[in-house]
């Protein structure tokens, strides 16, 4: 079963996908958002791939060098033997500025034998919407397009450049490299200086995943999630991506394709909450950055998402000549859910600009124009929490008095009360009290549904839905509290499917949802966990943690029947809230270790 089984390669300016046989069927060059110069994921006869071929007698496995994103392809058929380690330069340099070049490094370690292969090299830039030419230079192989614009990419390689353009076959006998670049460079490239930048991209990676905590269980997953969450974050300006791809659809054949190659503040909020309670701090400081240099005027309202260099217009395109990720169309360039209205967005930002300046302290770099935006969250939500909005799902229909929205209202008062104590800002604690009090009255008479026994998806409504499982993460509600024990066992009886969960069951505007998106089973486990139904949330979470692919990456769904992956890939929302289930079991085994040796 084809289970979106690819390794992402990144250096936190664009990223790469590459299949389990180490072709690279996804990358978009400078950078994240640019028009992809590899896509076959999107179209397999026109979208162009960079593909390793071996004969049938090669066994060929696939494995990330432990605590880096450098991804090592075996080629195996008896004594013959090498290796592909993909990546994309991320090192420090001189002067605390980082070496992140537009470019993709594929290095060829010979192992033993006389192992051969073939090329194919076949970059279709600008989203292969024109002809990609490609030439034999003295230096390098130039592949160039001016149908649609112009635009050109550069490979340099220490292999024949004649056989890898007619796709002939090479012997291995030594280590060789394969450098793809946006830019011609300057300084030739080497096999040397490629094995210089291999070994400096791991100590890179290497010294970042050691700021990581280790855990008693599950460090595994924790640290690979970790290291996915950083590739999706991009230096530049702070923006976290929610993922690397557009329009791999929530269901094969439908058209539920979405471009995700953008920052949502909702998604990117509780990254950042999670990757830096991991204690990678600059992470966290860059995102602030990101928000503080989007809101000049303070009563200016937040998009729902950004564009990764900060664009708000996010103006949706199809790609006709496209067919889509195994034949679903439309391919979708820009996000037209830019414009929506969310209400939630304020409370999980600031609930990230709390947490910041509980870890930071008060004198946090840019603390007084975090002071400025709490104020001015709390004006707009204290004006406008009594709207109805589109909710955390995005339905593109009538607006409607969602309960994670009307929560996280609350919540948004809540934080901005506690930075306020913090500040010692009595008057406006006095000011914002009667708020937050009189938000949490109006959950508690509206969004609860005594005939199904739930907090339910909207006031009035009897459908349930799993982002209302979040109120006691946020602290609307207890975990000891009847209702929200009740509201647990309503939506795991409604909304779970073989151990999945729909996000919700009622129409939208695209009809019944077909597959699980991942994160609500993630909620759910937590959710058990918090209860007190531990054993059960455990074995929910071990099955879950099978469905992953070979890498242990998660998508932004799961097929009910099949178990495969579907949805943008690898999903940010899917790895944060892995790491914060794997935490918790992690800690409890803890603590139970420790209540344990002091019996003895």
């Amino acid at each position: 079963m084809d289970n979106l089984d690819y390794g992402i390669i990144g250096n936190c300016r664009s990223a790469a996908l590459i299949s389990k046989t180490g072709s690279i069927d996804w990358c978009c060059l400078p950078e994240f958002d640019s028009p992809s110069v590899f896509a076959k994921l999107l179209d397999e006869e026109i979208g162009g791939s960079f593909e390793i071929h071996v004969d049938d007698s090669y066994t060929i496995t696939q494995k990330y060098q432990q605590y880096t994103n450098i991804l090592i392809t075996s080629f195996k058929s008896g004594n013959d033997h090498f290796e592909i380690h993909d990546f994309m330069p991320r090192y420090r340099k001189e002067g605390n500025a980082y070496h992140s070049p537009p470019e993709l490094i594929r290095y060829f370690k010979y192992i033993s034998g006389k192992p051969s292969f073939s090329v194919l090299y076949d970059p279709k830039l600008e989203y292969a919407m024109g002809t990609t030419e490609t030439f034999i230079k003295k230096d390098f192989i130039a592949s160039l397009t001016h149908d649609v614009k112009f635009d050109t990419v550069f490979l340099y390689t220490s292999l024949d450049k004649e056989s890898i353009v007619n796709n002939v076959k090479v012997t291995l006998t030594h280590d060789e490299y394969m450098l793809m670049g946006y830019n011609e460079k300057l300084l030739l490239p080497t096999t040397e200086r490629a094995y210089l930048d291999l070994q400096n991209t791991k100590v890179y990676w290497l010294n970042w995943s050691n700021l990581t905590p280790t855990y008693k269980k599950f460090n595994e997953e924790i640290s690979r999630s970790a290291l996915t969450l950083k590739l999706l974050s991009y230096d530049k300006t702070g923006a976290v991506l929610a993922a690397a791809t557009t329009s791999l659809p929530e269901t094969i054949g439908e058209v539920r394709n979405w471009d995700y190659r953008f920052c949502w503040i909702r998604d990117a909020s509780m990254v950042i909450k999670v990757v830096s309670e991991l204690g990678h701090k600059n992470v966290a400081r860059r995102y602030l950055q990101f928000i503080i240099d989007l809101i000049p005027d303070k009563a200016e309202k937040l998009q729902i998402m950004y564009g990764i260099n900060k664009e708000k217009k996010l103006t949706e395109e199809t790609l006709e000549h496209l067919s889509g990720y195994k034949g679903s169309k439309p391919v979708r360039i820009g996000n037209a859910a830019y414009h929506q209205k969310q209400n939630d967005i304020y409370g999980i930002l600031m609930d990230v600009i709390y947490e910041q300046m509980v870890k930071f302290s008060v004198d946090i770099d840019n603390g007084e124009d975090l002071w400025a935006i709490t104020k001015g969250i709390v004006w707009i939500v204290g004006n406008n929490w009594k709207d109805a909005d589109k909710g955390i799902w995005e339905f593109r229909t009538e607006d409607r008095h969602f309960t994670f929205s009307k929560v996280l209202c609350w919540t948004a008062l809540d934080r901005a009360i506690k930075v306020a104590e913090m500040l010692g800002k009595k008057h406006k604690i006095e000011k914002w009290e009667p708020i937050r009090e009189e938000i949490w009255k109006d959950i508690y008479d509206n969004a609860w549904n005594e005939e199904v026994g739930a907090y339910t998806q909207s006031y009035g409504s009897k459908e349930l839905d799993a982002s209302v499982l979040l109120m006691e993460s946020y602290g609307c509600v207890d975990a000891k509290d009847e209702r929200y024990i009740s509201t647990v066992h309503a939506i795991g009886k409604e909304l779970n499917n073989d151990g999945l969960l729909y996000r919700y069951k009622n129409e939208d505007d695209f009809g019944l949802p077909s597959s699980s998106f991942t994160v609500c089973t993630f909620w759910y486990i937590n959710s058990l966990f918090k209860i007190g139904e531990r054993k059960k949330a455990l074995e929910y979470f071990e099955r879950l943690l099978s469905y992953s692919n070979h890498l242990g990456l998660f998508s932004e769904d799961i097929d009910f029947k099949t178990k495969r992956l579907l949805g943008n890939f690898p999903q940010a929302y899917s790895h944060l809230a892995l790491i914060e289930c794997a935490i918790n079991f992690s800690k409890k085994e803890s603590e139970d270790q420790m209540l344990e040796s002091l019996r003895e």
